[in-house]
């Protein structure tokens, strides 16, 4: 009965920043602190989605050196039993 409430006030420890931040711009009563509060939310987001690019370009990378390994090994065989 302690562990799982012990787990679930860890899961809730670090859960509840993210949602508590979006929560606060809600209730900015300012439209300009608001929008600001809410450009800095977006730029955090951009940043932490940034690094999915590198991660898809070297995925690409690799099937491109694959596809590179497997037309040499296919003219290799081909070249071994011309014949048979």
């Amino acid at each position: 009965m302690r562990l799982i409430l012990a787990a679930t006030m860890l899961a809730l420890l670090f859960t509840a920043p993210p949602a508590l931040a979006v929560e606060q711009c809600r209730f900015i009563q300012a439209k300009p602190e608001r929008e600001a509060c809410y450009q800095r939310q977006e730029a955090e987001l951009a940043a932490k989605r940034k690094p999915e690019q590198p991660r898809e370009q070297k995925f690409m990378e690799q099937l491109q050196q694959m596809k590179h390994e497997d037309e040499a090994l296919n003219r290799q065989i081909h070249s071994i039993c011309r014949g048979c």
